[in-house]
């Protein structure tokens, strides 16, 4: 018998029964009052609250919801040697790549500009571009940030995409480790989308932010500790960003007295980039599970050394 329990914050219910109509010869549990004293090989977790994952027995396998598993090597719960599998599906990717691309488009044609100087019905049009005479630097080349590469060049932004590995993404040019000032001098839109590591914490400060091109913008759907605040805001208040669209803060949800909220050229969203999307999460984490109970590899497990 498979035993899942989930240990989500949110829709268990909903949860349970998409593993249900996957795994029909699963037992999917969703009170932990019910797990008993069998075995529970895994379990389904997001932000798990101190001692879950320690309470359920005979855990072998950690299913995360989210692509991000930091919080989850941070906190040491997840004993060494215990696979963890990190959220990689269709629907994560679709969803981050349809945010990126309406974060780079409003900016890109002057559709932010227009909504702030409407309200004094000022008629002045701004220089418009093609995308092919803008250059896009994405940092991060996996799951989300590969996608969302390769749409943007296909969509004809000169794309280049910087990554640890150098991985090649289809129609951009590819940056690896040792040359991340190349990959982002002279570029008019960053776009972060790395995992957070002890590597890439505070990646992207003054020193970087100089380098892109004066009034450029700046999209970080990843994490908010990737960023030095009071960086980005004097970059902003310089005039070297012209705008910045941030889904993802240190703190969240971000303080009502954080001043991110309130300058005049920072669009905040609520971590709504790229929602876990049920029905596609449940059946890549059931397709993990047949390959777990097969004894075969299973997919997305995440390189503790790498840190994702």
């Amino acid at each position: 018998m498979i035993r899942i329990f989930i240990a989500s914050k949110g829709d268990r219910a909903g949860l349970a029964r998409l593993f249900e109509a996957e795994l029909p010869e699963a037992e999917v549990i969703t009170d932990q009052a019910a797990l008993g004293a069998a075995p529970c090989p895994y379990i389904v977790v997001g932000r798990p609250d101190p001692g879950t994952i320690a309470s359920v027995p005979g855990v072998e396998v950690v299913l995360s919801l989210n692509a991000g598993v930091e919080h989850l090597l941070a906190s040491g719960e997840v004993p060494e040697g215990m696979p963890i599998v990190r959220m990689v599906d269709d629907g994560l990717a679709e969803g981050m790549t349809e945010w990126v691309l309406a974060q780079v488009f409003a900016w890109h044609r002057n559709i932010l500009h227009y909504l702030r100087v409407q309200p004094r019905a000022e008629w002045v049009p701004e220089k418009e571009k093609l995308a092919r005479d803008r250059v896009v630097t994405v940092l991060g080349a996996g799951a989300l940030g590969g996608r969302a590469a390769e749409t943007l060049a296909a969509l004809g932004f000169e794309t280049r995409v910087w990554s640890r590995s150098g991985r090649d993404i289809k129609g951009c040019r590819a940056f690896g480790a040792e040359d991340l000032g190349a990959a982002v001098t002279g570029a008019e839109v960053l776009v972060n989308l790395l995992p957070l590591t002890a590597e890439t914490r505070d990646l992207i400060d003054a020193a970087l932010l100089t380098r892109l091109a004066k009034g450029a913008l700046f999209v970080n759907g990843a994490r908010g500790a990737h960023v030095v605040e009071a960086d980005l805001i004097a970059a902003l208040d310089e005039g070297r960003l012209s705008c910045a669209a941030l889904d993802v803060f240190r703190t969240e949800p971000l303080p009502g007295e954080s001043p991110l909220w309130h300058h005049p050229r920072i669009l905040v969203s609520p971590h709504v980039a790229a929602p876990t999307h049920p029905g596609p999460a449940v059946a890549e984490m059931a397709a993990n599970i047949r390959l777990h109970q097969a004894g075969e590899p299973m997919r997305n497990t995440v390189d503790r050394a790498a840190g994702y």
